[in-house]
C-alpha cells in the first residue's frame, strides 16, 4: 500500500508499518519493556529521516508549509553525528569561529548531506561578518 499523507495521519497509528527505527526495528518493538530487557538501546529511540520525511508530506498536505520545511531540515540533520552538531551549535556562538571556519563546518554537514544546514551556517558567517561578529583570524 502506498503512503497516503492525508490518510495515513498520525503515522504511528495509522502506517506503523512505515515507522522504522534507526537500525530497522518496527514501531512495535520500541517499548519500555524491550528498553530496559537491553533488547534495544536509546539510538533506536530516534526519529530517521525517512520517517521526518513523510511527517514533512504530512504537514504540507495539510498546508502547513513552514512545518514540512523544518521537518526536512530536520530529516536531514538526522543522519549527522551528534558531535559535529554540537561541535557546529558552538561554533555558532558569536566570536568563536572565523568565516573560514565557519565554511570548513559548512562542508563538513554538506557531506552528510545537510545541504540545507550549510547553508544556513554559510549565511550566519555572512551575517556575522557584517556585524563584526566573527572570530579573529
Amino acid at each position: 500500500m502506498d503512503f497516503d499523507p492525508k490518510r495515513d495521519y498520525p503515522l504511528g497509528t495509522e502506517r506503523p508499518d512505515l515507522v522504522l527505527t534507526p537500525g530497522g526495528l518496527p514501531l512495535a518493538d520500541v517499548t519500555m519493556d524491550s528498553l530496559r530487557a537491553g533488547r534495544i538501546d536509546a539510538a533506536e529511540i530516534r526519529a530517521t529521516p525517512t520517517t521526518l520525511l513523510r511527517q514533512a508530506e504530512v504537514a504540507r498536505a495539510a498546508g502547513r508549509e513552514p512545518l514540512a520545511a523544518s521537518l526536512e531540515r530536520a530529516a536531514e540533520l538526522a543522519a549527522v553525528p551528534d558531535d559535529l552538531l554540537l561541535a557546529v551549535y558552538s561554533a555558532l556562538r558569536p566570536r568563536r569561529a572565523t568565516a573560514a571556519q565557519l565554511d570548513e563546518w559548512a562542508a563538513q554537514l554538506e557531506s552528510h548531506g545537510a545541504d540545507q544546514t550549510a547553508g544556513f551556517v554559510r549565511e550566519a558567517a555572512d551575517v556575522y561578518a557584517e556585524r563584526g561578529l566573527l572570530a579573529d583570524a
